[in-house]
């Protein structure tokens, strides 16, 4: 039995980790609740106050149609705003597949699930920075 199932059975919240660039965010999912959503201890569409940035972070809610079933709270760190979105959306999906299984179809179609690699690339000795080089002049 997984630590996630153990959870899952002492019926206080389904726990999982998301992760998008340098951003970190530990979500957690309490089954009885009525939709109340918190980030760091404020309401999440507080915290995410930029345009878009809340619908971010219920879309996979939204899609498998459980948005009003579930308080979620999140703790970030690290990264910018839309990052800590991303990876509140991340850590979501998948809360809510160690809830129902049966919704890895859907979530994995719009891309919820897969993590996004994508990072900063490292300065390199010599360049200005990752990739740009100096100017160069023939004369």
């Amino acid at each position: 039995m997984t630590e996630a199932e153990a959870i899952k059975l002492k019926g206080k919240f389904v726990g999982a980790v998301g992760r998008r660039k340098t951003a970190t965010a530990k979500i957690r999912l309490y089954k009885s609740g009525a939709g109340a959503f918190m980030v760091n201890g404020v309401k999440a569409d507080e915290y995410f106050k930029e345009e878009g940035l809340f619908s971010i972070i219920s879309q996979p809610l939204k899609l498998v149609g459980l948005a009003a079933d579930f308080n979620i709270t999140a703790n970030v760190s690290g990264g910018g705003k839309k990052a800590q979105a991303e990876a509140v959306r991340h850590g979501i999906a998948r809360a809510l597949l160690l809830v129902n299984e049966e919704l890895r179809a859907s979530l994995k179609a719009k891309g919820y699930i897969t993590r996004d690699a994508r990072k900063k690339e490292r300065k390199k000795p010599g360049l200005k920075k990752a990739r740009r080089a100096p100017q160069w002049a023939k004369r």
